[in-house]
């Protein structure tokens, strides 16, 4: 088992701009949605608290660079668990290009989210969910 949770895509041209590189937002797009196919696929019951009162706040999102991708390179989009507090999760995410000769990182992002609860106008600060906390317990990147 890997110590990362993955998702695969390949590159279309509606993500690349005017040079045929890929548009940086894209970057966070994949990485939301890898947070997405984790909960679907890893804690369906958190999707439940979701739709209740559960909100997943995002507070902080960064992406560095390193090598350009365009249309129809294979992507893996690699998701750590970085740091697990009472109420906040920090993820790094690896973005890797997929190729016959090997594998080039092209990317590193974080995001660090907040969990919370209440209606709308009175949100506050609240415990991550047990059933998150086990599902991301595989995925630490300080793992022994």
């Amino acid at each position: 088992m890997t110590d990362y949770y993955e998702i695969r895509h390949t590159v279309g041209f509606e993500e690349t701009n005017l040079v045929g590189n890929v548009y940086y937002v894209n970057y966070l797009r994949w990485q939301g949605r890898c947070r997405e196919m984790f909960l679907k696929e890893r804690a369906p019951s958190v999707l439940e608290e979701l739709r209740a009162d559960l909100k997943l706040f995002t507070l902080k999102v960064e992406c560095e660079f390193l090598a350009e991708i365009t249309a129809f390179d294979e992507l893996s989009v690699r998701m750590r668990l970085e740091e697990l507090t009472r109420t906040q999760i920090e993820f790094s995410f690896d973005y890797v290009v997929l190729r016959p000769d090997g594998e080039l990182l092209v990317a590193r992002g974080r995001q660090r989210i907040a969990c919370m609860r209440g209606p709308n106008t009175a949100t506050v600060p609240a415990p991550v969910p047990d059933a998150l906390r086990r599902a991301l317990a595989p995925y630490s990147a300080r793992r022994g």
